[in-house]
């Protein structure tokens, strides 16, 4: 399961391949074909997640590798070639960095979500001090 950390040492693969749309789900299907039975096996795997955009054009592997060697180990290795060889002949571009979670962030449990606007409340307004009646900041004018 993945699970993301701020600088928790592992290394994260994000791979974004531009796709015809036609081919898009071919193209996470392999990906996912591969993940299964091939990449999780691999020393050094922790986690997948393949994404498909909304509007077809991309796909995006989400990984995480112990490190950078193991993920260097497995892109090196024949057996694993393979498969990434077929991928990169599907998509029209693809695009690999390694990175490190900079920062993670999550919903402050006390924001309310309104469903009738589908928008977070905000909280309360705090008075202005130089002013007798405050400001509203739902009926500021916006910048």
């Amino acid at each position: 399961m993945t699970t993301i950390e701020q600088h928790s040492g592992c290394a994260t693969l994000i791979n974004v391949f531009t796709v015809e749309p036609a081919r898009a789900e071919e193209l996470a299907e392999l990906l996912a074909d591969a993940t299964e039975h091939v990449m999780r096996h691999v020393p050094g795997f922790i986690s997948a997640n393949i994404h498909l955009s909304s509007d077809g054009t991309r796909v995006v592997n989400y990984a995480q590798w112990d490190s950078a060697e193991a993920f260097h180990a497995m892109a090196n290795h024949p057996g694993t070639r393979e498969h990434m060889d077929k991928a990169a002949a599907l998509a029209t571009s693809y695009d690999p960095h390694l990175y490190i979670v900079e920062s993670v962030h999550t919903v402050d449990a006390s924001a309310v979500v309104d469903p009738a606007v589908g928008a977070f409340d905000d909280p309360p307004a705090r008075p202005d001090p130089e002013s007798e009646a405050g400001t509203d900041v739902h009926t500021a004018p916006a910048a």
